[in-house]
């Protein structure tokens, strides 16, 4: 059987971070880093382990691609996330100068499109990748989350 190295491929690579996280009972979100058909970088949510509001998946797979590489700009990369990113994780992905962003789910509330952020003029965005699998693993978090509560 030949494994295609696709969007969709790395998306689910991204989406097995993403339970990593839910089963450490933070947001389900989870990123992975890419160059050359080759990860690079896995990461997900840890802003509760961590006590820290930067911890977002995005932010972690970016420092950790950048110390894989051996500096600052992620030139030939492509991040995967679960989510549509925030403003502050798109204004890092902007520095970063990352040539392409593929997400899964749409974030209408917080996304960075929705509040207006850009990203850099040489960013290709792909959205929708693995949508609906993003999405339930969030829904069945925040449910589970209102239940305990």
């Amino acid at each position: 059987m030949e494994i295609i190295l696709d969007d969709a491929y790395f998306m689910k690579k991204a989406l097995d971070e993403a339970e990593r996280a839910y089963e450490r009972g933070e947001v389900p979100i989870g990123a992975v880093v890419v160059v050359k058909d080759r990860i690079i970088a896995r990461a997900h949510n840890l802003t509760e382990q961590l006590n820290d509001v930067t911890a977002h998946a995005e932010m972690q797979a970016i420092t950790s691609a950048a110390n894989f590489l051996g500096g600052k700009y992620l030139y030939d990369c492509t991040l995967y996330v679960t989510l549509e990113p925030c403003q502050m994780c798109a204004g890092a992905l902007y520095w970063s100068q990352l040539p392409k962003i593929v997400f899964a789910a749409y974030d209408h509330q917080r996304g960075y499109k929705n509040m207006g952020t850009k990203l850099h003029p040489k960013t290709k965005v792909v959205g929708g990748v693995l949508e609906k699998e993003a999405e339930a693993l969030l829904k069945r978090f925040f449910i589970q989350k209102r239940n305990l509560n």
